[in-house]
């Protein structure tokens, strides 16, 4: 029912309004307009909605953006993101989306509003990758908007995002380098190197290895260490298998009788009570053990996950392995392996094969011969002629 009315001004002048009065669950309701066909167009889709049983819609939106992230963020986010995600998504939303957007109603995002926001957010100088991360965070927060019926359609879903490709090239240490850092650390630390670069973990799975996981000759991938707990593999990737060149079984032998580990299900990195590294541990590791050492034999800007690429760099230079192959061992797709690794794969066309182990032994011979000078005192053993197999030391018990 639309309901003509007369209200008085301050000034002691008339003007009109129309109010559309409905029932919602024996409720009266009433919405004013300044105009009719604002009024008749609005009860035409209250009747449409009444028919469909959908009145609910009409306060749907109606929160701000920063009052609905609240909830999103007690109902969805804390329950089911890591920790470390949600330490990021925090920082992100805070800086550049609730300054921003946090006033805006759900219901007017608009897709040209969200692409005013990247517009805005690429002139006060935030990088790309920062775009991109905080329209991710966004379209997360509205998928959960649409799912709730608070809104009908996600509008950031529409919009273009920064490309995601890789800006610099990678860079690969080579085994010489590799075995100069090794030189400077104690046994265990050097034996981590050794799993990140040789094998080609992700920081996060070398952290979850177990004693299980070391076969005769592969490594068993299967987990990864999230803050302190175990969790499946990225995006529920099957477990992979990943060839164990003879000299990390060498390091791995050797740390394994160094610790002395009684379970097979020990962790092969663990903490002095046997549990699994925290994230602090972590941060810890690379910060005051990882960087210095580093440092010292002449890295830059030393980042502990770039120890990866020397694998695939090794990989590469032996070219026994279809770019499919080198993708499964690295726990890539091909597409993602092939443009992160075209530039190492084009610098070593041509050039002569040379196995993995064969480079590896060659370093380590070479550094242990100069390791009077270059070792650091903590320095771990290069490993001993004739050392025990895991066959071996299994059978030890």
């Amino acid at each position: 029912m639309i309901q003509k009315r007369h209200r008085r001004r301050a000034d002691g002048t008339q003007y009109t309004v129309w109010r559309v009065r409905w029932y919602e669950s024996d409720r009266e309701r009433s919405r004013t307009f300044d105009r009719l066909r604002d009024a008749r167009a609005f009860e035409a889709k209250v009747r449409t909605l009444k028919r469909s049983d959908g009145l609910s819609e009409l306060d749907a939106g109606t929160e701000t953006l920063a009052d609905f992230a609240e909830e999103w963020w007690r109902v969805y986010a804390q329950p089911n993101l890591e920790r470390s995600t949600l330490r990021n998504y925090a920082q992100i939303w805070n800086k550049h989306a609730l300054p921003r957007l946090g006033e805006y109603r759900l219901r007017d995002l608009t897709p040209r509003l969200v692409a005013d926001f990247r517009l805005e957010l690429e002139h006060d100088g935030v990088g790309p990758a920062a775009v991109r991360k905080t329209l991710a965070v966004l379209q997360s927060m509205l998928q959960r908007a649409v799912e709730w019926e608070r809104i009908r359609s996600n509008p950031v879903r529409a919009i273009r995002k920064p490309s995601a490709r890789r800006m610099l090239a990678v860079r690969a240490s080579p085994p010489e380098e590799i075995e100069r850092l090794r030189a400077r650390l104690n046994i265990r630390d050097a034996t981590l190197v050794s799993v990140l670069a040789y094998a080609g973990l992700r920081p996060q799975e070398a952290l979850a290895l177990q004693w299980r996981h070391v076969r005769e000759r592969t490594l068993l991938i299967e987990q990864a260490a999230s803050d302190g707990r175990l969790k499946g593999q990225k995006t529920n990737r099957p477990p992979r298998s990943v060839d164990l060149v003879s000299p990390l079984r060498d390091d791995l032998s050797y740390w394994r009788l160094a610790s002395t580990p009684a379970d097979p299900d020990a962790f092969v990195f663990a903490r002095a009570d046997g549990a699994l590294w925290r994230e602090d541990d972590w941060r810890n590791w690379r910060k005051r053990i990882f960087a210095p050492a580093a440092r010292a034999i002449g890295i830059a800007s030393p980042r502990a996950y770039d120890l990866r690429h020397s694998f695939a760099s090794l990989l590469i230079h032996e070219g026994r392995l279809s770019i499919v192959e080198l993708a499964e061992q690295l726990g890539h797709n091909p597409t993602m392996c092939l443009s992160t690794y075209a530039h190492v794969m084009a610098e070593l066309r041509g050039a002569p094969k040379v196995s993995a182990e064969e480079h590896i032994k060659a370093a380590r011979n070479t550094v242990n011969g100069s390791c009077e000078t270059e070792c650091g005192p903590n320095a771990a053993h290069p490993p001993m002629p004739g050392q025990l197999s895991l066959t071996d030391l299994a059978l030890r018990g």
